[in-house]
């Protein structure tokens, strides 16, 4: 059973220029134990949408159920008591400046009537978990932004949540600082066992941390799948631009400046972009293409990457030949593990 279920999630807003539709409809389905991101631009609805999973927001139309439970069902009451399962991390902090460390992981169990003992029970092992076991009696001023965030984190897991949400927790921090942020998040999911959902405009989070993920956009979610999916095989324009973020302009300079043709062309070469997944990212299939067939075949761009540990490559090779024998050539290729793209034709 999908540990969050978003079912037709509207949310209208009202304002001057009259009603404003943050989500228009949105269906979405996350699996227990699943780190999972949704990316959009700015003003795409994502942060509204993960406000509606804790009710923060309070959908228009639509339904949130959690762990089986309809939040949009319950009373305040009841939610306040369902939202103890659901923690959450936010981009600027939101720390108590006049409380220390401890204080403020403290905090939302002081709120509940946790016994102060039983506080410090919980609080310490957090403290360690997050790797700030020597902070406990300094203030946020002390601290670095990758050091609040993990008071942030704390905080968050201080009421043994079922559910971590994230709102663009990492986008304030230096790379290096989030990819660190990021390892802590993968770890306390696999430790804790939390469903995690992720907010970001960043695609490098989404390669680094997620095992799903949807493109929003408009209100709508564009595009969803496994992120080995979306990197490999993007069907939507939204989630290329995303995609393309993270590689550089892998064709030749001077191949760029070429008119590509979508046919081939007299004495022309064919310009082939191939993507390998996993322990085929390292096969020999060039060799056994220029072996099968009388072809030649030059490497003009080639790398390799991992997406969550799975080794991701990408070679760009330029094919002459006869068009028969590289139409048998590519048909060759489609036998393969490999994802292919005709770039085009050039002189």
């Amino acid at each position: 059973m999908s540990m969050i279920r978003l079912a037709a999630i509207k949310k209208s807003y009202e304002s001057a220029a009259g009603e404003v539709t943050a989500l228009k409809g949105v269906d979405l389905e996350i699996e227990r134990g699943e780190i999972y991101g949704i990316i959009g631009l700015s003003g795409a609805g994502k942060s509204t949408l993960i406000r509606c999973i804790n009710m923060l927001e309070r959908p228009t139309e639509g339904k949130v159920v959690v762990d089986g439970k309809d939040l949009t069902a319950l009373s305040e009451a009841e939610l306040r008591e369902e939202r103890k399962g659901i923690g959450m991390i936010f981009q600027h902090f939101n720390l108590l400046s006049s409380a220390t460390v401890y204080d403020n992981v403290a905090f939302p169990l002081r709120l509940s009537g946790t016994d102060e003992a039983q506080i410090r029970t919980k609080v310490e092992p957090l403290l360690s978990l997050v790797g700030l076991a020597d902070k406990a009696q300094q203030y946020p001023a002390q601290l670095s932004g990758g050091q609040k965030q993990r008071v942030g984190i704390a905080r968050a897991l201080a009421s043994d949540p079922k559910v971590l949400l994230s709102d663009e927790a990492t986008s304030a921090l230096d790379p290096q600082t989030t990819k660190s942020i990021l390892h802590l998040i993968a770890d306390i999911n696999k430790k804790l066992g939390l469903t995690v959902v992720i907010i970001t405009h960043e695609m490098q989070v989404i390669k680094d941390i997620c095992d799903k993920v949807a493109v929003i956009e408009g209100g709508v979610i564009a595009e969803k799948g496994s992120v080995l999916d979306i990197f490999t095989k993007p069907k939507e324009r939204i989630t290329r631009e995303f995609v393309s973020t993270l590689l550089s302009n892998d064709l030749p300079i001077n191949y760029r400046k070429k008119e590509l043709s979508p046919e081939p062309v007299e004495g022309g070469e064919l310009l082939l972009r191939l993507t390998f997944l996993g322990e085929r990212a390292d096969d020999p299939v060039i060799a056994d293409v220029i072996r099968r067939f009388s072809i030649e075949v030059s490497i003009l761009y080639g790398t390799l990457d991992q997406i969550k540990s799975v080794p991701y490559g990408r070679m760009i090779v330029g094919i002459k030949g006869e068009q028969a024998e590289i139409d048998r050539a590519l048909a060759y290729l489609d036998t393969r593990d490999l994802t292919k793209e005709v770039i085009g034709y050039v002189r």
